[in-house]
C-alpha cells in the first residue's frame, strides 16, 4: 500500500510505494530532501465524524443560524428624518420670535435639543458604522445602548459650558474666540468617540463618526436657532 508523505518545508503532500519506507529522496514539488516514513509511522488523517441529529434519510436536522443584519430602515429613516426636522422646526420657531438675541432659546429648550436631537441619530450611526464583522446589537439591547449613548453624548456639552466660565473666567461661554472653540470642539469630539467606541465596540473611526454626526448637527441646530456659540466681544 502507498505511504502517505507530507514535505515539512513546502507541506506538499503525495504518495510514495511503501518499498521506499525509510529512504531519502527529493520532494517533488520543492527538491527539498526528505525521509520518507516507514508505514506505522504514517499520519493518516481521519475525517470529522458527524454526530449531527438526522431525520430517517440520513440529513441533517440542524438549520444554520440565520444572522439578522441591523439596517437603516425606511422607516427607521423616515423617523430620523422627521426627528432632526421637528427639532429644527422648534428652533427656528424660537429663532423667529426672539429676534436677533446672541442667547437663542431659553435654557430649558437648549437641553430638550440636545437630547432630543441624540437618539435618532446614534441609532442611525450606529446602523451605517457598526463592524460588519460583528452581530450587531438589536431589539431591547440596541435600545438601552442607545439611550446611554444619547444621554452621555448630550452630557458632554457641559465641556463647552465648563470650560469657559471655570477655565477662561469668560462671563459667557459665547465670549470664546473660534479658535479655543474649535479646541474645545475637538476634545468634545474625542469624547464623545470614546463613549461610542465603548457603548457599542466600534472601532475608532467609527466612534468618531457616530460623534461627529451628532456634534456637527448640534452645531447646525445652534445656527438654525440663532445661538452663537463662539466670538463674542465682552461686555465692558
Amino acid at each position: 500500500m502507498p505511504i502517505q508523505v507530507t514535505c515539512p518545508k513546502c507541506f506538499k503532500r503525495f504518495q510514495v510505494s511503501e518499498k521506499f519506507a525509510g529512504k531519502k529522496g527529493p520532494c517533488p514539488s520543492c527538491k527539498n530532501t526528505i525521509t520518507v516514513p516507514d508505514k506505522n509511522e504514517e499520519v493518516v488523517i481521519h475525517e470529522q465524524p458527524d454526530d449531527a441529529p438526522k431525520d430517517r434519510s440520513g440529513q441533517s436536522v440542524l438549520k444554520p443560524i440565520a444572522r439578522v443584519e441591523t439596517n437603516v430602515t425606511r422607516k427607521g429613516l423616515i423617523f430620523t428624518i422627521v426627528s432632526v426636522l421637528v427639532v429644527f422646526a422648534v428652533a427656528l420657531g424660537f429663532r423667529l420670535a426672539g429676534g436677533d438675541s446672541d442667547a437663542g432659546p431659553p435654557l430649558w429648550a437648549k437641553i430638550i435639543g440636545l437630547v432630543a436631537l441624540a437618539p435618532p441619530l446614534v441609532w442611525a450611526g450606529y446602523s451605517f458604522v457598526y463592524d460588519q464583522e460583528l452581530e450587531p446589537y438589536r431589539g431591547d439591547e440596541l435600545r438601552n445602548r442607545v439611550i446611554l449613548s444619547s444621554l452621555l453624548l448630550a452630557l458632554v456639552w457641559i465641556v463647552y459650558a465648563f470650560v469657559p466660565s471655570y477655565v477662561l473666567e469668560l462671563d459667557h461661554a459665547a465670549e470664546m474666540s473660534y479658535t479655543v472653540f474649535g479646541i474645545i470642539f475637538c476634545v468634545m469630539l474625542g469624547i464623545g468617540a470614546f463613549i461610542a467606541v465603548a457603548t457599542f465596540e466600534l472601532e475608532v473611526i467609527g466612534g468618531l463618526t457616530l460623534a461627529g454626526l451628532y456634534f456637527l448637527t448640534v452645531v447646525l441646530l445652534a445656527l438654525v436657532s440663532g445661538v452663537t456659540l463662539a466670538g463674542i466681544s465682552p461686555a465692558v
